[in-house]
């Protein structure tokens, strides 16, 4: 099963890896408190925690 991460932009925290629906879930919430969060794979939080860089999605 496909697990996922979340990175909030307030802190740049990177969480426990979770199911894709409590993922969702945590980045409603977030938003509800005015912070934005991304979400993103397990492997790719896996490659963000070992480079310590996270690019910042942007939409043209």
């Amino acid at each position: 099963m496909e697990r996922y991460v979340i990175i909030r932009s307030d802190n740049k925290s990177i969480s426990k890896p979770m199911d894709r629906q409590k993922a969702i879930s945590t980045v409603k919430d977030y938003d509800k408190q005015g912070i934005s969060s991304y979400i993103v794979s397990e492997d790719e939080g896996k490659r963000i925690t070992k480079d310590g860089h996270f690019y910042t999605p942007e939409w043209k």
